[in-house]
């Protein structure tokens, strides 16, 4: 891939980014990084977004989330749980939707299918939002790891991050948008699977520092470290499905 990095085509890939907080906000840091035509939306509207869209720069704009979804090529989901009712009728349907988010049990109320397994969280949503070609990402990240940890295609120290869909379509379009913004991908297998890269399990947060092993307190002063494809899928191999009733986060 020769292709040059500062192209300004018409036709250049347009990411829709619905939610702006610490995940929207680093993924859109990565997506003009990637020059990429950026726009981004949360609940509050444009207005609250300038300072932002100032700060990433002419290849990003605030919109409304319709503006978000109609123009997004592919747009990124990332607002609580409990928000996604919320959303417009239909907005994203037949969109490819990257979905970061995750069933917070003390933030998003107790959703009885959860609690149950009876479903996954993506599944949920995925159901929400009417569209088959869903994957969810980023959910397993912390923010700040997501610049951190981005690199270049090809390089060494490159950390890949899981994705799981049940549209291979849709996934392997995912996977070339993450690639884009400097991620290799692992497939976790298909929605039903997307426990395995859930909070408390070992794909989930801590496999991106640098010592995961390192004591909660200590966690915060210990530097993200590359996480390459095969720690990765160790990782997601060597999940159990959390209860998500006793869940402590």
């Amino acid at each position: 891939m020769h292709h040059n990095h500062h192209r300004r085509d018409a036709d250049m890939a347009t990411l829709g980014i619905i939610g702006s907080g610490n995940i929207g906000s680093a993924v859109a840091r990565l997506a003009v990084a990637a020059d990429m035509n950026l726009v981004i939306a949360n609940s509050r509207g444009p207005g609250t977004l300038e300072d932002l869209v100032t700060e990433l720069g002419p290849l990003a704009k605030a919109g409304t989330v319709e503006e978000a979804a109609n123009q997004g090529d592919a747009v990124v989901l990332s607002i609580p749980l409990k928000a996604v009712p919320d959303l417009p009728e239909g907005l994203l349907a037949g969109k490819l939707v990257l979905d970061t988010s995750n069933y917070y049990p003390f933030r998003d109320g107790r959703i009885e299918e959860l609690v149950t397994s009876a479903v996954t969280s993506s599944e949920m949503v995925r159901d929400q939002l009417g569209t088959d070609q869903y994957v969810k990402v980023f959910n397993n990240i912390t923010a700040a790891h997501i610049p951190a940890l981005a690199r270049p295609e090809g390089s060494s120290d490159r950390s890949a991050l899981p994705i799981a869909g049940d549209d291979a379509a849709a996934k392997a379009e995912a996977a070339a948008i993450l690639n884009e913004l400097g991620f290799d991908t692992v497939d976790a297998g298909p929605l039903a699977e997307s426990w395995r890269f859930e909070p408390e399990t070992p794909a989930y947060g801590r496999i991106y520092f640098s010592d995961p092993n390192v004591s909660d307190e200590q966690l915060m002063d210990t530097p993200p470290g590359p996480t390459p494809v095969q720690e990765v899928q160790a990782a997601l191999d060597a999940a159990a499905r959390v209860n998500v009733a006793e869940r402590r986060f």
